[in-house]
Order: structure tokens, then C-alpha cells, then sequence
């Protein structure tokens, strides 16, 4: 049987997107409650306590619209800073922390949490990973996740991946967990009538306007050449919203240069609720692969555009799963390979429902324990002194993780001036990062 707390957890997650908050309000739920049945509604929370959700303020903090889409329940939910987060970790007590950042956030709230908590005889269980596949940047990352008292591996490979990164440079690799995504599940494939065709949108995956047009007009030529299917071009974000990766040229604009037959749709949603009705869902690299894998649903990672580390198709080398348009055209259906799937953390076999019990176990050990030792990330001043400042400063924090002079203020709630003062320049931050930034982007490519 799973290890399971015989008291509710007190829980906070940290997120600075739709996704990342997806992933650690789940991650958190399911090591708080043990792993849920492999069945029920996908990407749905599982039967555990709910946590308090602080929300990173910056250019892809979530609006109301997204986090209804997640569908993840939060105990309460607010925006914060890093220096309020910070100020929040010293007055509150919680039992078990996820922090789900970009590795720059994740370093630099370690070293701020080993601050405030440096005069504290008890602390939260702190522990942090990735939202899908790590195909990129995979030193880097993982080293600013390091410090963590849990790195979770959302499969064998990424544990024996990042174990390796640790010994490599003489870190403590006793942090990595090899755990699963906590938003697969779901009922196994059954054919649809009709036969249901998805193609899952990347914001960031490919970037050019020509190859996303290519995508688009090979996805809207798949549905005229197949007019007894439906063809759904599931989209993230609608215009204006950001999520993990910035969006310059959404489909929706793209689509609007093209007269699409009756049954090519933009839909939105959650995923899990999209592939309920999914017959084969194609993408260049997205997440979502994994997801449709884990319920056995056909799926084809493109190749149109080859397979390279820019697109993220590369990790699914002897997949089964690669595939061209021209393929799926002719009627093409993937085999996946059984022995690649099983090392991903995909669980088709059914293991989903063990896969977070040893990350259980270990919480479970770390909480019965008289005290932890203070948070020792690898880089510090001596280790890093050319790189870590840097990345503390972004969050407006000094090298040993207190505040900067002139950060933020954080010890008192803002006043009703200040709250109107504060909304307006967030507003026109977003304005700027996601709609003037990009255009002056693209005149600078002209």
C-alpha cells in the first residue's frame, strides 16, 4: 500500500504559468494523498488536500480564463512577488512546498527560503521538477533546481539523466525521484465516430511565422482531403494570454488568411477532456504526446519540419511515433515502441498508480523527522560567483538570499492607492511584454 499521511498536509505551490501551476498543484495533491486510480477525469486533481497557491507575478501569470481551463482546486489563490512570497514562507507554516518555476525562480526562491528560515528549528518539505520533457538546457536547469530536499524525474530516464548531472559536478544527486506526470489518467482509447484528428499547439514550438503557416495549411489540407473526419486544431491560449513560452504568432491570427472546410475547428479546453474524444493526435513535440500515449490513443510526432533539438522531436527518437503529414495523408497509423514508452514515464502498463509511492515514502521520512537541515543548493558565491548574483538579482535578491535595498516591500499589505497604482503597471507590463515587445521583435527582423 502507498504511504499515506495520517494527518492533511499543509501545502503551498508556487507557479509563474498556467501549466507550471497544472503540474505542482497536482504533483502536490497526489504526494499529499498517494497516486489516484488510473481512471476518472484526466488531469483532474487527485483526492488529496488542497494546497494555497501563490502565483509568481510576470509576463505569463494566469488569468481567471486559464486557470478555470487547468481546473485545478487551491485553498485560496493570490499573486505575489518574490520578496512576498518570501515574507509568506517566514510567517506561515506549511508542511510541504512545491515550487514550480523556471530554473532562474527556483534558484533564487532556494536561496531566499534558506534565508528566511535560517533561525528555524522545523521547515517545509521544499521540492521542485519539470512540467513535461527535458530536451533542453538539462545542466542548467537542473543545477538551479538543485538544493531542492526532492528534484523530481518524470521518468527512468530523466532520474538517471539527472543523477548523472549531479555526480558529474560533485553535487548531491540524493534529491532525484523518479515519479511520473501528474496529470495522465484517464479511460483508455476508444474508437470515436467521427474518426477525430487533433493537432496540439505549441506557443513556442515551431517560432517562424512560415513554419507554423506550413503546420496550419497542412493541417487545414488533411481535413479537406478527409472530409469524413474531424479535424480540431487545439490551441493554449487565446490572444493576449501567455502561458509557459511566449505566443508572437498565434494560429488564430493565421487562420483568419484561410477559408478552412466545415470540419476544421479551433477548440480550447483541457486537454484530457480533448482527447477523450481524440482518435490520433499529432504535434511537433508537445507534452500532450505523452498524455495521449499513456491512454494508448495512436499519436505521431511530426517530422515535416525535421527532427531537431530546436523543435523538441528529438527526444522522441524510437518513439514508433515520428511521422510526416504526407504519412498521415496516405493513412498511416503509429506503432509506439513498448520498450520506449516504458522508460518515459508514460505508465501504459498500468503502473501509474505506484509511480509517485517512493516520493511518498521519502516526504513521509523527511516530515517524522526532528528537523531538516537548512537548503544547500550547489550554486553559491564560492561555486558560481561569476552567475549566481545575477540570477538572485532578477528577483531582487542580494547573493546569501536576503533583499535587495530597494526591493519590493513585503511586510505590509498595500493600501487601496497603492492596489490601483499596482494593477495599472501590471497591466501595462503585460500590455508590453505581450503585445509591444513582440511586434518591435519582429520590425527588428525586417
Amino acid at each position: 500500500m502507498p504511504a499515506r499521511h495520517t494527518k492533511s498536509l499543509r501545502i503551498a505551490v508556487l507557479a509563474d504559468s498556467d501549466t507550471r501551476w497544472k503540474w505542482g498543484a497536482l504533483t502536490a495533491s497526489r504526494l499529499a494523498a498517494g497516486p489516484a486510480p488510473d481512471a476518472g477525469s484526466p488531469g483532474g486533481a487527485p483526492d488529496g488536500p488542497a494546497p494555497a497557491g501563490f502565483l509568481l507575478r510576470g509576463r505569463a501569470t494566469p488569468t481567471v480564463r486559464q486557470l478555470e481551463e487547468v481546473g485545478v482546486r487551491a485553498e485560496s489563490l493570490r499573486e505575489v512577488t518574490a520578496g512576498e512570497f518570501l515574507s509568506a514562507m517566514a510567517e506561515e507554516s506549511y508542511d510541504l512546498l512545491v515550487i514550480a518555476l523556471v530554473g532562474g525562480g527556483v534558484q533564487a526562491m532556494l536561496h531566499g527560503l534558506a534565508h528566511v528560515w535560517k533561525d528555524r528549528t522545523r521547515r517545509p518539505v521544499v521540492v521542485t521538477g519539470y512540467v513535461g520533457v527535458v530536451y533542453e538546457k538539462l545542466a542548467d536547469g537542473l543545477l538551479l533546481r538543485h538544493g531542492a530536499d526532492l528534484v523530481l524525474a518524470n521518468s527512468r530516464q530523466d532520474a538517471e539523466r539527472f543523477r548523472a548531472v549531479y555526480e558529474g559536478v560533485g553535487a548531491d544527486a540524493s534529491s532525484v525521484t523518479e515519479v511520473a506526470l501528474p496529470f495522465l489518467g484517464g479511460a483508455p482509447y476508444e474508437k470515436s465516430d467521427p474518426y477525430t484528428v487533433v493537432f496540439a499547439a505549441q506557443p513556442s514550438v515551431p517560432e517562424s511565422r512560415r513554419d507554423r503557416g506550413y503546420l496550419l495549411e497542412r493541417l487545414i489540407r488533411h481535413a479537406r482531403l478527409h472530409p469524413e473526419r474531424e479535424v480540431l486544431l487545439k490551441l493554449r491560449s487565446k490572444p493576449g494570454e501567455h502561458t509557459t513560452h511566449i505566443e508572437e504568432l498565434p494560429y488564430q491570427k493565421l487562420v483568419q488568411r484561410h477559408d478552412p472546410p466545415a470540419n476544421f475547428r479551433l477548440v480550447y479546453g483541457n486537454m484530457g477532456e480533448v482527447l477523450d474524444r481524440t482518435d490520433l493526435l499529432v504535434t511537433v513535440s508537445s507534452t500532450a504526446a505523452l498524455e495521449s500515449l499513456h491512454r494508448r490513443i495512436p499519436t505521431v510526432v511530426l517530422t515535416d519540419l525535421g527532427v531537431r533539438e530546436s523543435l523538441g522531436n528529438h527526444h522522441f527518437v524510437g518513439s514508433g511515433c515520428l511521422a510526416s503529414w504526407d504519412q498521415l495523408d496516405a493513412g498511416h497509423q503509429p506503432e509506439p515502441d513498448a520498450r520506449w514508452v516504458a522508460r518515459q514515464g508514460v505508465a501504459a502498463d498500468g503502473t501509474y498508480a505506484t509511480a509517485f509511492d517512493e516520493a511518498g515514502r521519502r516526504i513521509a521520512e523527511l516530515l517524522a523527522a526532528p528537523g531538516l537541515p537548512p537548503l544547500r543548493p550547489y550554486y553559491t558565491p564560492v561555486t558560481a560567483p561569476g552567475y549566481l548574483p545575477g540570477v538572485l538579482a532578477r528577483h531582487h535578491l542580494a547573493p546569501d538570499g536576503s533583499p535587495l535595498p530597494g526591493a519590493p516591500a513585503a511586510d505590509k499589505a498595500p493600501g487601496p492607492v497603492r492596489q490601483i497604482v499596482r494593477r495599472a503597471a501590471r497591466g501595462a507590463y503585460r500590455h508590453g511584454v505581450q503585445r509591444v515587445a513582440p511586434v518591435i521583435r519582429r520590425m527588428g527582423e525586417l
